[in-house]
């Protein structure tokens, strides 16, 4: 008698699976979105990449504690993503819209790590060995030592490993790749799971440093299960600024380095371009200084940027004024706006407010709460403020300007990049001044507005 296949839901938008079928899904919150899915079938045998050694218990004491090595892929800001190099026996799923450039980074990092002297190996299930050779005579890289297989079986990429013995693979993309272990069709979620865990045992019991590429939903996340993201040991996703002249590497999840890294690119006839000082590219601003701008520091990752943040507050012609934020929190300004109504004794209710981050960075951090706040007093009083300020800090409910992290690390960035006066919480003022740079240190909204004006 037959067994019967396993049936799982699964949302088509996100990737989420559900024991049950629902209405919307519980994540991305899109409606009739989840669909069933027949897993099909285990044709049993002993998994590939599996050694069969029996795991021995031991006493967290006596746990070898000395750092994983690191190879540098030669770019450094994806090492910085990465975590200062690719960990050894490392799985890291990278993501990305077509065409933002995640084959190309990856090439690139593959040809500059090949040169020295890392054995490499790219794995191809999407593109012909002849699409990537033409792509890397196109980018000028040296392709002697980068070894390419075209194959979508996850058995047969595992024993051409066991043969070639290479130290950093790519897996382009982990959607093509299918496992004789599983009757689903390649790109089903059976066959996703299963293929990442066999990759997986791989890399862990080889010592071998796996990418993997992962296709993308339309809202820009990870398509696939949601086991994925947990398999993996970090998931960096590569996006584009809204002009599409810059790509951003960030780090969603990160187990040997920091959460919400950056990492800058400029896409040229060459690949990706590393960009060294970020700042300097979101801060192209006009000569004239107009209304509305004002700069912050917002922290990413391990380092200071500094942003431009606009603002336009204008009538509105209808009796439901629009408030519309690009780069940051919608509910946050509307929250901002209340309070500056409250506690700074202008109220915007027959207003329409628009707030923007230039460069299309999007902003997490409350450290650019103030300047989003001066923005919007500064268009609604048609009042200048000067290109050498800069401002920072978290808004309270009851006006007060609350202090953030790294507080001195952001005025040095601020000092180095030509500014003169900063406007920042009480609470971070240096204990020592920082050359170049006036600190005024304020402690509620009013005395913000007070310096200001």
């Amino acid at each position: 008698m037959a067994k019967k296949q396993e049936i799982a839901f699964v949302c088509t938008d996100c990737g989420a699976d559900y024991t049950r079928w629902l209405g919307q899904c519980s994540v991305c919150k899109e409606w009739n979105t989840v669909k069933e899915v027949r897993l099909g079938r285990n044709r049993g045998g002993r998994t590939v990449g599996y050694s069969g050694k029996r795991s021995t218990v031991q006493l967290l004491s006596e746990v070898d504690r000395s750092q994983a090595e690191r190879l540098s892929t030669g770019i450094t800001e994806f090492d910085r993503v990465l975590g200062q190099g690719i960990v050894c026996g490392s799985m890291v799923l990278i993501g990305g819209a077509p065409g933002a450039g995640k084959s190309t980074l990856l090439l690139q990092a593959l040809a500059k790590s090949a040169a020295g002297g890392i054995p490499v190996l790219y794995v191809s299930g999407e593109e012909s060995p002849q699409q990537i050779a033409e792509r890397a005579d196109r980018l000028e890289l040296p392709a002697d030592n980068i070894k390419m297989l075209a194959e979508t079986s996850v058995e047969e990429i595992c024993k051409v490993m066991d043969q070639e013995k290479p130290q950093v693979v790519v897996i382009d993309s982990i959607q093509v790749v299918h496992s004789r272990a599983s009757e689903s069709a390649p790109g089903s979620i059976s066959q996703v799971r299963e293929s990442a865990a066999t990759l997986t045992r791989y890399a862990k019991e080889t010592n071998t440093s796996i990418f993997m590429v992962g296709h993308v939903t339309k809202d820009q996340s990870l398509a696939g299960p949601m086991t994925l993201s947990h398999i993996v040991d970090a998931q960096v996703v590569l996006s584009s600024t809204d002009d599409a002249r810059y790509r951003i590497l960030r780090a969603d999840k990160n187990r040997f380095g920091s959460v919400g890294e950056l990492g800058f690119f400029a896409m040229t006839d060459r690949g990706l371009k590393e960009v060294k000082n970020p700042s300097a590219m979101f801060l192209s601003r006009s000569g004239t200084p107009a209304s509305g701008s004002a700069v912050t520091v917002v922290w990413e990752g391990t380092r200071p940027l500094l942003v431009e943040i606009q603002a336009l507050v204008t009538e509105s012609q209808s009796g439901n004024p629009r408030r519309l934020a690009v780069g940051m929190d919608q509910n946050r300004i509307a929250m901002l706006l209340a309070v500056l109504a409250k506690h700074g004794g202008l109220a915007t209710a027959s207003d329409e407010v628009y707030v923007n981050v230039v460069g299309g960075i999007r902003v997490y951090e409350t450290s650019s709460d103030l300047a989003a706040m001066v923005g919007i007093v500064s268009s609604l009083q048609d009042r200048v403020i000067p290109h050498d300020s800069l401002f920072f800090g978290e808004i309270g409910l009851s006006g007060e300007i609350r202090p953030v992290a790294n507080g001195e690390a952001r005025l040095k960035e601020a000092a180095k990049h030509g500014f003169r006066r900063a406007v920042i919480p009480r609470a971070n003022a240096p204990q020592r001044p920082v050359k170049g740079l006036e600190i005024v240190a304020v402690a509620s909204l009013v005395e913000a507005l007070e310096v200001l004006y």
